[in-house]
C-alpha cells in the first residue's frame, strides 16, 4: 500500500476550488497527487481530466504515475486499465488524458469533470487558462495545477495566483518535505548545493529565475511558434534540411534536428561515441531521407570534422559545415536594420546563427500575438504532431538557456559551453541542431545541379 506525503495533508484536506502546488524536483508533488487521485476514485465517483502541454503517447501523461499507485494499493482487480483511459469498475469513475499545446480546443466539450490535473504547469499559458478555467464549471469541481518553478515571470506564478485570490491554496514542498526520498536522490541534491549553489536553489528548491531577460532566446517567443504555421498564412514549407550536432565526449549526445522551409519537423537524440562515428552520420542520413532533406548541416569541430568523408562514402555529397569560431557570414553586410556590419557586432559565426534564429521566434511571437506580417523566411514554426513531446520539451529549455554574452571587444556571443557546465547544464544539443539546421540559408551553397 503506497502512503501519502504527511506534509501535504492539510493541503488535500482543504476545500478549495484551485489547489496550486509548486517546489523543486523531488519533492513528491506528481507522486502524490497520484495518490490521492486514486483514493478518491476508489471511494467516490468522479472524473478526472489530467492534462500536460504534448502528450503524443499516453505514456508521456500521468497515466504511469496513476498505474502505478493503483498496482502499489493491490487494487487492480478494481480498475478497468484501458489504452488510453482508467476507470473503476464499482465507482464508476474515469481518467481521461490530454495534451493541450496543440489540442486546446478540444477539451471545450468535455463535460462533467470534477477534477482537472494540471501537470507541468509552468508551461501554462494565460490563453490557455481562458479555455480550460470554463470548462471545469461543474458544482464543487477542482482544479489541480502542479509545476516546478522556472521563471518568476511565468503566468502560473506570477499572475494566475493574483487572479485566483482566496479561491485558491498554494503550497511550495522541496525534497526536505519528502519523508520517503531515498538516500541517493537527497545525495544528488546535496551535492549540487556544494557544487552551484544557484542551481541548486533553482532545481531542488523551486526558486524561480527572475526572468530570460539576459537569453538570446526568450521562452515565451519559442511558445509561440507552437504549430505557427497553422495559425499565420505564409508560404511555410519549402526546401529541407537537417542539422546535425556531433557529441564531444562520453557523456555527450549526437542530435538531428529536420527544417522543411520553415516548419521544424524533425528531432532526433542519442548517445554515440567517437568509435561510431560512421553510425551516427548514417543515422544522420537516414533522419535526411524520412523528411527528403535535400541538404544536411554538420558541426565540423572537433570529432565532426570527418562527418562530410563519412557521408560522401554513403553517396550523400550535399551537406555543409558548420564552424561555431569561423568568423562571420557576410561581414561587411548590416545587422538586421541596424547601421552595424556584421564583423562588428558578432564575435563569431556561432553568435550570428544563434541571433538570426532568434530574430526568427522572435517574429513569429509578434505575428501570433500583435498581428504584424512577417514572411515564412523571417519566421520558424515547430511541428508539434511531428516531433517528440519529450524532446520538444527539453528542446524549448535549451533554446531558452544560453544568455548573451560579449567579447573583450563588446561583440556579442552565446554562453559557452563551459559557462553552461559552472551552472550544472548540460550541452544543448537540440538547440544546436536547431541552429545548424536553420542556418542553411547562411551556409549552404547552391550547386549548378541545383539551379538547373
Amino acid at each position: 500500500m503506497y502512503r501519502l506525503n504527511p506534509a501535504l495533508a492539510d493541503f488535500w484536506k482543504t476545500r478549495k476550488p484551485y489547489k496550486l502546488l509548486k517546489g523543486g524536483r523531488f519533492s513528491s508533488k506528481t507522486q502524490d497527487a497520484g495518490g490521492m487521485a486514486v483514493f478518491l476514485a476508489r471511494n467516490y465517483s468522479l472524473r478526472f481530466m489530467c492534462i500536460r502541454q504534448f502528450q503524443n503517447r499516453i505514456a508521456d501523461s500521468v497515466y504511469t504515475v496513476i498505474k502505478e499507485k493503483i498496482g502499489a494499493a493491490g487494487w487492480d482487480d478494481e480498475f478497468e486499465i484501458g489504452v488510453s483511459t482508467i476507470r473503476h469498475k464499482t465507482t464508476g469513475s474515469e481518467f481521461l488524458f490530454y495534451g493541450i499545446a496543440r489540442n486546446l480546443n478540444d477539451i471545450k466539450g468535455t463535460e462533467g469533470v470534477d477534477i482537472c490535473w494540471i501537470e507541468e504547469g509552468e508551461g501554462l499559458t494565460e490563453e490557455q487558462w481562458s479555455v480550460i478555467d470554463p470548462t471545469i464549471r461543474k458544482e464543487g469541481a477542482e482544479i489541480w495545477i502542479l509545476w516546478n518553478p522556472h521563471l518568476a515571470t511565468d503566468f502560473v506564478q506570477a499572475k494566475l495566483p493574483l487572479l485566483l485570490g482566496d479561491d485558491c491554496i498554494i503550497r511550495h514542498i522541496n525534497y526536505t518535505d519528502n519523508p520517503f526520498l531515498s538516500d541517493t536522490a537527497r545525495e544528488k541534491a546535496e551535492r549540487l548545493k556544494e557544487v552551484d549553489p544557484d542551481a541548486y536553489r533553482h532545481i531542488y528548491l523551486g526558486v524561480p529565475y527572475d526572468s530570460d531577460d539576459g537569453a538570446v532566446i526568450k521562452r515565451a517567443w519559442i511558445q509561440s511558434a507552437y504549430d505557427a504555421h497553422l495559425s499565420i498564412e505564409a508560404d511555410w514549407t519549402g526546401r529541407k534540411s537537417v542539422g546535425y550536432d556531433v557529441a564531444d565526449d562520453g557523456d555527450d549526445k549526437n542530435a538531428n534536428a529536420g527544417i522543411d522551409g520553415a516548419v521544424l519537423c524533425l528531432l532526433d537524440e542519442w548517445k554515440g561515441g567517437e568509435d561510431e562515428l560512421r553510425e551516427s552520420a548514417a543515422r544522420t542520413k537516414l533522419n535526411a531521407e524520412k523528411i527528403d532533406a535535400d541538404v544536411i548541416g554538420y558541426d565540423s569541430i572537433g570529432v565532426g570534422a570527418g562527418t562530410g568523408s563519412h557521408l560522401n562514402s554513403m553517396g550523400w555529397r550535399r551537406h555543409y559545415k558548420f564552424n561555431a569560431g569561423a568568423k562571420v557570414e557576410k561581414p561587411e553586410k548590416n545587422y538586421g536594420d541596424t547601421k552595424i556590419k556584421n564583423k562588428d557586432f558578432f564575435a563569431n559565426l556561432k553568435a550570428q546563427a544563434w541571433w538570426l534564429l532568434a530574430d526568427r521566434f522572435r517574429n513569429t511571437h509578434l505575428a501570433v500575438t500583435k498581428g504584424r506580417k512577417f514572411r515564412a523566411d523571417e519566421m520558424i514554426s515547430i511541428d508539434t504532431g511531428r516531433v517528440d513531446s519529450a524532446l520538444l520539451e527539453r528542446l524549448a529549455v535549451e533554446l531558452s538557456t544560453p544568455l548573451r554574452d560579449y567579447d573583450n571587444t563588446g561583440k556579442v556571443k552565446v554562453e559557452s559551453k563551459k559557462d553552461l557546465a559552472k551552472r550544472e547544464i548540460k550541452s544543448p544539443n537540440l538547440a544546436d541542431a536547431v541552429v545548424i539546421a536553420a542556418s542553411r540559408g547562411m551556409l549552404a551553397r547552391v550547386s549548378i545541379t541545383d539551379m538547373l
